[in-house]
């Protein structure tokens, strides 16, 4: 017989074991929450129950762990991550995989992350430096601790965000629900639960590597595509608007005629190998953010 919520989230995570994190994740909020709000109605409607007690009909209405977790994972098989798609069973050619990833989604999405990166990136650093040095600043002040936890509730606002957008676009599961925070801890239990849980931190660790991480992704995105659609319209460029392929000193630089092909080929194989870099930025990336936003 299970006599916590505590025990049952225990048992439910272990049932859970070896699932993927975010799974975990949003499998303890969810249930969590559910039980906590059961618990609490049947207390405050029989307030000589104990929690052992009162909780054993939450928990056959709600289900045992195993239940629970079974559940989950079916509705987990059938809602895939953003651009996350089946792995094909069949065997490609080094020359599909090559020129595939033009249609590869996970490919493209990666490459819009990049260049929404630097911004995303400016948003975070600037909103972490300004509460980090407000909330210091204000600290020996009575309302410096009611500044400090409302931008620790906020860091854990744009993880929660910044976790969908990775899973958006790069595919990777990452939580779909906020985590469940007990109201019955009052404003200093949860402030203490803000401050002593290391998810806040690596969240805004995170949030001020965003800015150097986004500055690197958006500058290779930019030059290397620009390059390669600037080789693949060369013949345009310069037969129909005379715009020579360089210009130093005052002096321009055409590319022959017999040399034209060349450029076009070599600017379509950059383009290519852009998008295969991209993707391949993508999965890093997505590791990252799993590591540093998701606590199973």
């Amino acid at each position: 017989m299970i006599k916590s919520i505590d025990e049952y989230l225990v048992l439910l995570k272990k049932e859970l074991g070896g699932s993927d994190l975010a799974i975990i994740q949003d499998a303890l909020s969810d249930s969590e929450e559910h039980l906590r709000i059961a618990l609490d109605n049947v207390t405050a409607a029989n307030s000589g129950a104990s929690e052992s007690e009162a909780l054993q009909p939450i928990i056959e209405k709600y289900g045992s762990p195993a239940e629970v977790a079974a559940a989950f994972m079916e509705i987990e098989a059938r809602t895939p991550a953003g651009f996350a798609r089946p792995a094909q069973q069949q065997r490609r050619s080094f020359m599909s995989r090559f020129f595939g990833v033009v249609a590869d989604p996970r490919a493209w999405g990666a490459f819009l992350y990049m260049l929404f990166s630097l911004a995303t990136g400016i948003i975070y650093f600037t909103w972490a430096v300004t509460g980090m040095s407000l909330s210091a600043g204000l600290l020996v002040l009575i309302v410096g601790l009611p500044v400090m936890g409302l931008f620790l509730l906020s860091v854990r606002g744009i993880a929660f965000v910044e976790g969908r957008i990775v899973e958006a676009l790069l595919g990777v599961r990452m939580p779909r629900r906020s985590l469940f925070s007990d109201q019955n801890l009052g404003l200093w239990g949860r402030f203490k639960s803000l401050i002593s849980e290391k998810r806040t931190w690596m969240a805004l660790t995170y949030m001020l590597l965003q800015l150097p991480i986004g500055i690197i992704y958006f500058t290779v995105a930019v030059i290397l595509i620009a390059v390669s659609l600037g080789f693949i319209a060369q013949p345009v460029l310069q037969l129909v608007f005379n715009l020579p392929m360089a210009q130093l000193d005052d002096i321009g630089y055409y590319t022959p005629g017999v040399l034209m092909p060349v450029v076009v080929v070599g600017g379509i194989l950059l383009f290519i190998v852009t998008m295969h870099l991209a993707k391949s930025i993508g999965r890093m990336h997505g590791a990252l953010a799993k590591a540093m936003l998701v606590t199973g």
